[in-house]
Parts: C-alpha cells; sequence; structure tokens
C-alpha cells in the first residue's frame, strides 16, 4: 500500500477526523513543511528515527528544536551507543521514505517518544507518510494514535 494511502487508512481508526494535508512542494525538512503549511518551524512535528543499544526507537519532536543523545540515554536507560539512523535504516525500519517518515502505523518494536516540546502549540503538523505531506494533530492525539510516551529529550526551544 502506498505510504499516505496507509496513514490515512490508520488514521481513520481515530475518533479525530484528521485530513492528510498533500503539497505540490516538498515538505522534506521542518522548514519547507513550515513554509508549506504556512507556520512556524517549532509547529512541525519531526519524526526521527534513532538506534539504541540496537533497537529502534523514534523521538517526535518540535522543528525548531535537537534532541541531546545524552538526555535520550537517559531516558531510555540504555548505557551503549545510541545514534541516529541513516535514511535507508528509517525507511527500512519504518516503512516510510526519507522526507515523510511517519510515526503512525509504525512495526510493533518501535518504541514511539514524544517530546513535551509540541505542547506549546495547540496543532503541530506531522509527515504524513511522503515529503509532500502533513497531517495536522495536537500533541494528545499525537501521543495516543502512536501509543507513545512523554519525553523530555531536546534542547533549544523557543517560549511558545
Amino acid at each position: 500500500m502506498e505510504p499516505v494511502a496507509r496513514v490515512r487508512k490508520y488514521l481513520a481508526r481515530f475518533p479525530y477526523h484528521i485530513e492528510i494535508m498533500e503539497f505540490e512542494e516538498s515538505t522534506h525538512t521542518a522548514e519547507l513543511a513550515a513554509r508549506a503549511v504556512g507556520v512556524g518551524v517549532g509547529q512541525i512535528a519531526k519524526s526521527l528515527l534513532f538506534i539504541a543499544d540496537g533497537r529502534p526507537v523514534m523521538v517526535v519532536t518540535s522543528g525548531d528544536v535537537k534532541v541531546s543523545t545524552g538526555r535520550l540515554k537517559q531516558h531510555l536507560g540504555v548505557r551503549g551507543k545510541v545514534r541516529m539512523a541513516d535514511p535507508e535504516t528509517a525507511a527500512a525500519v519504518t516503512g516510510y521514505p526519507p522526507g515523510g517518515l511517519c510515526p503512525f502505523d509504525l512495526p510493533e518494536q518501535v518504541r514511539v517518544l514524544v517530546d513535551v516540546s509540541m505542547k506549546r502549540f495547540p496543532v503541530v503538523y506531522v509527515a504524513a507518510g511522503s515529503p509532500r505531506s502533513a497531517a495536522p494533530v495536537t500533541a494528545e492525539q499525537l501521543l495516543d494514535i502512536t501509543g507513545g510516551e512523554w519525553c523530555d529529550v531536546c534542547r533549544g526551544a523557543e517560549p511558545g
């Protein structure tokens, strides 16, 4: 199934009536997505796949912050390496292409962490399976849909 259709089908299981937005222009980066959607970069929910002690973990965070691997290691309680997955690994693990990495409908072995930086906004926009898509969600909806957990692993957030 095509990735955006896969996301659309998955979102239909929830009571939120989320409409996927598709664009002619690229939403491959937080900056491009913000321009396409017409919001600030912080309102873009970027999904990043990390490998921690050999296991995948996705961190979904605001587009205007950076993940601290030290904080991530502490949150996960791991002593080994934590590194960002390369684009090929991220696509293989999630089934989504680079620039469209989506936190929805992931394989069960992928733990999802939702950073508190997104609580600053009433709505955030998450990639919906392609580098030309976005879906508006609240941070609480994002947490529910992903089955994720709150975390505080970023630095650099501007006051909301």
